[in-house]
């Protein structure tokens, strides 16, 4: 027997009578592989969300953007997504190398249409076609355990404005983040970082900083 759905969900399943219809939904939309139906829709987005678990059981869900594209298919198996620089946290690459078992979540909002993934992931810090993402520092690459398309009447037709400015290009230095100016962080800042105030303008509080993030500036 499938070990898809957990009691809970049966017990839920079964007061709402839904236990045969999500058996048959398994059935049809599941898929333990990457179909030519899935390929051209994840290869197209500009972003995905990205669930992890950390070491005390809390899920961390995040965004993550880049060109269209930088999810690619490497087989019907295999995904590969690149890392790139964030807050020095490490939330999510840490979390995958305590627990390698994560979610991704593709969405189009104008189409609408939504592509669910689970899978177990990998961070490699020397992998060979690190260098064809300039700006990451690592790639991910995913073996896929499930994969399969959500009903999206629930999602909100959006429109594209425009692609973030940070998100790093071949030859070119993407603008630094605004950030580290701020005036508790500067004595903690790596030493890759010294000198990265003074050349985004100067020191400012976190308060100046929440102003630019409401604007659409951090």
């Amino acid at each position: 027997m499938s070990d898809f759905y957990s009691q809970q969900h049966r017990e839920l399943q079964g007061q709402h009578d839904t236990h045969n219809l999500a058996d048959r939904l398994q059935q049809i939309i599941v898929e333990n592989q990457i179909s030519d139906q899935h390929q051209p829709f994840i290869e197209s987005r500009d972003f995905f969300f990205l669930t992890t678990v950390d070491h005390r059981g809390y899920p961390t869900c995040s965004y993550k953007g880049g060109n269209p594209g930088f999810v690619r298919v490497l087989d019907p198996q295999t995904l590969i997504f690149p890392n790139y620089d964030g807050n020095g946290m490490f939330l999510s690459m840490g979390n995958i190398q305590g627990n390698p078992k994560i979610g991704m979540l593709f969405i189009d909002f104008e189409t609408p249409h939504r592509i669910r993934v689970h899978g177990d992931a990998y961070v490699q810090a020397d992998d060979p076609l690190l260098s064809e993402y300039p700006g990451a520092d690592g790639l991910v690459r995913v073996k896929i355990s499930e994969i399969f398309i959500n009903c999206p009447r629930y999602i909100h037709r959006m429109q594209r404005v425009e692609s973030s400015q940070y998100v790093p290009q071949a030859g070119q230095d993407a603008p630094g983040p605004q950030w580290k100016r701020i005036d508790a962080l500067q004595d903690v800042l790596p030493a890759y970082d010294q000198g990265i105030t003074e050349k985004l303008g100067g020191i400012i509080t976190p308060e100046e900083y929440g102003a630019t993030v409401m604007k659409g500036e951090g």
